[in-house]
């Protein structure tokens, strides 16, 4: 995955929106915390992981990577506000043979965004980026799968600010 430019595209996806919204003085670090837990939500909701009273499937692969990578969206974002671009993240294989469930895994993202927002160091930064790939993987997504998909949420995104969404 080609962080350095998933990173270029939401620092200017984020001035877009920012300047729009007259946005620019305000610290939104906690906001964009709180988008990021919900839309990792709105992820586990199509994955239905945590269902366990359910029989109905989980919705569409496409579905549940649109959600992912707004997931994405925000932790770049917050990267970019903390002044934390990580240039490369490495997930092993092993990662996803940790034994944890994706309902597991998804919790493990939880907390490790509470201990960003608790402590905004480059090492939870990366402890949060890190436990949301090893999610996309037990979710089965490539790198090249996200890079993608994000790319074509970013182009949506930007049409959303243009129809004033």
């Amino acid at each position: 995955m080609n962080l350095e430019k998933l990173y270029k595209m939401q620092t200017a996806l984020d001035q877009h929106i920012e300047e729009k919204h007259q946005l620019t003085s305000e610290d939104l670090v906690d906001r964009k915390i709180l988008a990021l837990l919900v839309e990792i939500g709105e992820l586990a909701n199509e994955t239905r992981c945590f269902k366990f009273w359910s029989t109905k499937p989980a919705s569409d692969k496409s579905v549940i990577l649109e959600e992912f990578v707004d997931g994405i969206h925000f932790i770049l974002s917050l990267g970019i506000e903390s002044e934390f671009q990580i240039e490369e993240i490495k997930v092993s294989q092993e990662s996803r043979e940790n034994g944890r469930s994706t309902s597991e895994q998804f919790l493990e993202v939880y907390k490790s965004i509470n201990e960003f927002r608790t402590k905004r160091t480059e090492k939870n930064y990366l402890t949060m980026f890190q436990e949301y790939l090893i999610l996309a993987r037990l979710l089965d997504f490539s790198e090249k799968e996200i890079e993608q998909a994000y790319i074509e949420k970013n182009e949506v995104n930007y049409v959303r600010q243009q129809k004033g969404y």
